[in-house]
């Protein structure tokens, strides 16, 4: 605590650039990002398949990849510089002072007396803030599913499912995000300068409760949820589950077809019962087998504690960024820079902290891609070592195929951006060989060998 209060001594000084640092900071932050960008950009101009998969992949197939691969990446520059100019507008033109008003004005005209205050009226700055950001986000998000993935094959979804998921989005916001801003607020009003335990372990409790009701209640809001049907694959997956000791309580299918054919499969729910979920689109491009090694993969982070690590560094994470915030909580230098002079509320500090705090969040990106890589190799290995060498293999260049993901990446930019190794990383840490080409009519006679017409 004597640790804290010193360094927000230090920083509580009258005429502190904060505002000049924080735009330095972001535009710092920008140009670096553009940079690596540009570099990958460079990458994805190449036109010679990566020589360990010259045998796998064709150069039609390649040449969409890297195609895509530009598309996305000159989305990102135009999203990217929209992003940044609204982010340096908000801070030039004093935003936040002058939307805090405004939103003062709607509490009090539109919410009874009873329950006005600085909590309802944070309440309703950040619900406005986060309804406005949605609109105006808009027409980006409808060119990325519309124009982009479209082009490209991947958008499934209508214009009024998109929009339906806008709403539910903001109503799930709307019905979770009052009590759990009530709470955090009134932790920080009634607990003190040590706010930041009580508001960790608040923190831990909404967590855990997320990861209960995440697949009971808010995944059936935007998705359906079937059971994996009975068969060789089920069994499959119950016994590799029990060889394992995997407290397997569920085996679902979701429908991510009816928004993207990009494929994908997790696990959720608490340690003693979990359960597996399996996109449609997985098993329709996938053989049994390949299913079975995949998950086998996603059974190893488990298995080698993956999850649990991350759950206790993101909690160590988490502690610290609050400990952190307690500095800048009443740094009255820092309000002052915002135009905040008559008042200081918690939820502008917290805002205001997170500006500061920016630029810190891509050495902890680059950190945690780092760790996250590692961790990947070795759920590669486990799949390996559980006798799925070939099924992962193939498996990984098909979904490679299926989502055009690049197959080659700058260095620098796959550390700061990747949390995942590239493919040909992958295939080379699992010693695989190619021995013939990897193709969707292996998977047809697959699929027609075990009784399943998937194609």
């Amino acid at each position: 605590m004597d640790v804290l209060r010193r360094l927000a001594g230090f920083l509580d000084r009258p005429g502190f650039p904060w505002k000049s640092l924080i735009i330095t900071f972001s535009i710092g932050q920008y140009f670096f990002e553009n940079y690596l960008t540009l570099r990958q950009y460079r990458v994805l101009q190449g036109k010679k398949v990566p020589k360990q998969l010259e045998n796998e992949v064709d150069q039609k197939t390649f040449d969409k990849s890297q195609d895509y691969g530009r598309a996305k990446a000159r989305y990102g520059f135009v999203s990217g510089l929209i992003n940044q100019i609204k982010s340096l507008a908000i801070i030039r033109y004093d935003v936040y002072p002058k939307f805090w008003a405004l939103t003062g004005l709607w509490a009090t005209r539109f919410l009874p007396q009873r329950i006005q205050g600085e909590i309802a009226h944070s309440l309703v700055f950040v619900f406005a803030s986060s309804f406005i950001e949605t609109i105006l986000g808009m027409p980006l998000s409808y060119y990325y599913h519309f124009v982009l993935e479209e082009k490209y094959g991947f958008n499934k979804q209508t214009i009024k499912l998109w929009l339906t998921d806008m709403v539910k989005g903001q109503a799930l916001a709307l019905a979770f995000g009052t009590p759990l801003g009530w709470g955090f607020l009134k932790i920080i009003q009634k607990t003190g300068d040590g706010f930041f335990y009580y508001l960790w372990l608040f923190a831990l409790a909404v967590q855990l409760f997320a990861i209960t009701i995440y697949p009971i209640v808010i995944v059936p809001l935007f998705n359906k949820l079937t059971p994996l049907p009975p068969g060789s694959l089920k069994e499959a997956v119950e016994a590799l589950a029990a060889r394992l000791k995997f407290p397997l309580s569920e085996l679902q299918v979701i429908d991510g077809s009816k928004r993207s054919a990009h494929s994908n499969a997790y696990f959720t729910g608490l340690p003693w019962k979990k359960k597996i979920v399996i996109y449609d689109t997985l098993l329709e491009k996938s053989s049994e087998k390949e299913v079975e090694a995949i998950l086998a993969h996603e059974l190893g982070h488990w298995k080698r504690g993956h999850t649990t690590r991350l759950l206790g560094i993101s909690q160590f994470h988490l502690f610290f960024m609050f400990a952190l915030f307690s500095v800048f909580i009443r740094n009255r230098s820092l309000y002052d820079s915002f135009g905040f002079v008559d008042e200081r509320p918690i939820m502008i500090g917290f805002l205001l902290f997170n500006e500061v705090l920016s630029p810190t969040d891509s050495l902890v990106k680059l950190m945690m891609n780092i760790l996250t890589r590692k961790m990947e190799f070795e759920a590669d290995d486990f799949s390996f070592k559980l006798g799925y060498a070939n099924e992962l293999a193939s498996s990984l260049i098909k979904l490679q195929i299926q989502n055009l993901s690049s197959m080659d990446a700058d260095w620098m930019y796959s550390s700061y951006h990747y949390s995942h190794p590239i493919l040909t990383e992958r295939l080379k840490a699992i010693g695989w060989v190619s021995k013939e080409k990897v193709s969707d009519k292996k998977v047809e006679s697959e699929a027609k060998a075990t009784g399943r017409d998937e194609l």
